[in-house]
């Protein structure tokens, strides 16, 4: 990392609002230098907007050379930055900092290069998670990992949180499927991390900066491994009576041997919600559903579909159906991608959470979050990736009446404080932003988290990058551990 440039960092070197945006102008088109209030209004906030916090201007840059010098400008006073990729976020990673900038990466949306031999495409960090897996087509392609936002979210935001998906049980997150990342340090430099080849010599830094919340420095370009298309895939549907019923039979399916392309899992008030919402022909009646996809050559996937079906029945699914051709499997999948919108028709408000449990405890943990939703007083709906274990449940509020957003980030508190009681954690594809920083003594211990400080350091002398994300300080994890009463939210405006 370069160390020459000195940040100057006091509060009287620091440039004022209009006075900063005249030294960006200077490099960057002046109407991508946003700094008026009503167009500064959009990015006060991530996919979760109970967060809100208005920055004090916008850039957006369309060179990487761009991007140096503004780093470089922010880094010589002291100015914090908070890069942006297309807000899907569900941690307020990207909510932004009052006295600093946003660094939008939008208008790098460039496929640069698709090589078909190699597998692999060079893109930059704004490309669309599903614009990849539409120009890999041709070659008969795909980009693996598939976040529900995958029509908006950008590669560049899936690093920084290691994205998932539906698919990431059998395919992986996002750290199982780049090879290299383009990076701007702190001060400007320009940096590649990683290398063409399947391993790199020196220190893994590459799984350092995948998932590393924007607190590292700021992703430019990233290279993406891709898979052939499958000969054909097929979801099967099974419907049962209980959520416990559906749990063991997730374990049941991983403990035969196959692994599934996807295994989806909703409960009750998500199957309803989904049905009346896209059609899809979801069982009403039933507690739980489970997805499970499986593809390969035309044989594998007959005996797996075989295999599950029975499988399913054994573990008390009062109906399972499998589709037959591409267009019922897409109709199967649209209800579980559109199942956070669904919630719309039910709720005038929901908090999406994001906790990780070992398989074999999710029918003790979903029948624990309903016991929470009584004494809470508030619905909760579940959608969630059950091959792997990773919680998605959605507390359902209204933030106009008296008291709701607060109980319901509570009862947020509480599943994230049971997923690490049953051995699990507190995130396992959003992030911890600024949503789980209070969460974070649960899972790590005061060296851990002082290790983790470390590295920032490392990375980040001054703490200019997405300041007050990811990492606690250790007097604010002293302070957690010290009361008895729930965290109270983060001091950001609610919207």
């Amino acid at each position: 990392m370069n160390t020459d440039s000195k940040p100057l960092n006091t509060a009287a070197s620091k440039p004022g609002k209009t006075e900063l945006a005249e030294m960006f102008r200077k490099f960057i088109d002046p109407q991508f230098v946003i700094t008026d209030e009503e167009t500064l209004k959009p990015y006060e906030c991530d996919g979760l907007s109970m967060y809100c916090v208005m920055p004090l201007l916008v850039v957006l840059p369309e060179t990487v050379e761009q991007v140096q010098q503004v780093m470089r400008l922010c880094h010589q006073h002291g100015v914090p930055v908070v890069a942006r990729g297309a807000g899907t976020g569900l941690s307020a990673g990207a909510m932004p900092d009052a006295g600093g900038v946003v660094l939008s990466l939008a208008k790098f949306n460039r496929i640069l290069h698709i090589d078909p031999l190699a597998r692999s495409a060079r893109l930059q960090s704004g490309v669309r998670n599903l614009a990849i897996s539409e120009a890999a087509a041709d070659f008969g392609l795909y980009y693996g990992p598939d976040p529900s936002s995958q029509i908006a979210c950008t590669i560049g935001g899936n690093v920084g949180e290691n994205s998932g998906g539906v698919h990431c049980l059998k395919y992986g997150l996002t750290t199982h499927n780049i090879l290299s990342v383009e990076m701007v340090t702190v001060d400007g430099e320009r940096v590649v991390i990683g290398s063409d080849g399947l391993d790199s010599c020196g220190m893994d830094l590459l799984a350092l900066i995948t998932g590393s919340e924007g607190l590292l420095g700021i992703i430019t370009e990233v290279q993406v491994k891709l898979l052939p298309t499958p000969e054909i895939a097929r979801v099967i549907m099974a419907g049962f009576g209980t959520v416990d019923e559906a749990g063991a039979a997730v374990g049941g399916i991983i403990a035969q041997g196959i692994i599934p392309a996807g295994l989806e899992m909703m409960d009750s008030h998500a199957i309803i919600a989904v049905e009346a919402f896209t059609g899809a022909g979801y069982p009403v009646e039933a507690a739980a559903l489970l997805l499970c996809e499986v593809d390969g050559t035309k044989e594998e996937v007959q005996e797996h579909i075989e295999k599950a079906e029975a499988l399913f029945r054994d573990f008390g699914a009062t109906s399972v159906r499998t589709s037959k051709d591409d267009a019922e499997r897409a109709l199967l999948w649209k209800g579980r991608k559109n199942a956070f919108p669904a919630m719309g028709r039910i709720s005038p408000d929901y908090y999406c959470m994001d906790g990780t449990i070992p398989r074999a405890h999710l029918g003790q943990v979903l029948n624990e979050m309903q016991d929470m939703s009584k004494r809470f007083g508030l619905r909760v709906a579940n959608v969630f990736h059950a091959g792997d274990g990773n919680l998605h449940p959605l507390i359902l509020f209204d933030a106009n009446k008296e008291g709701e957003l607060e109980r319901a980030e509570a009862f947020g508190s509480d599943i994230l404080e049971l997923c690490v009681k049953v051995g699990g954690c507190i995130t396992g594809e959003h992030g911890v932003g600024v949503e789980k920083i209070r969460q974070m003594p649960l899972q790590f211990t005061d060296p851990e988290i002082e290790q983790l400080n470390a590295v920032k350091s490392a990375f980040d002398p001054q703490g200019t990058l997405n300041p007050g994300k990811g990492v606690p300080t250790l007097r604010n994890c002293q302070e957690y551990r010290a009361i008895n009463v729930k965290p109270q939210a983060p001091e950001v405006q609610h919207a």
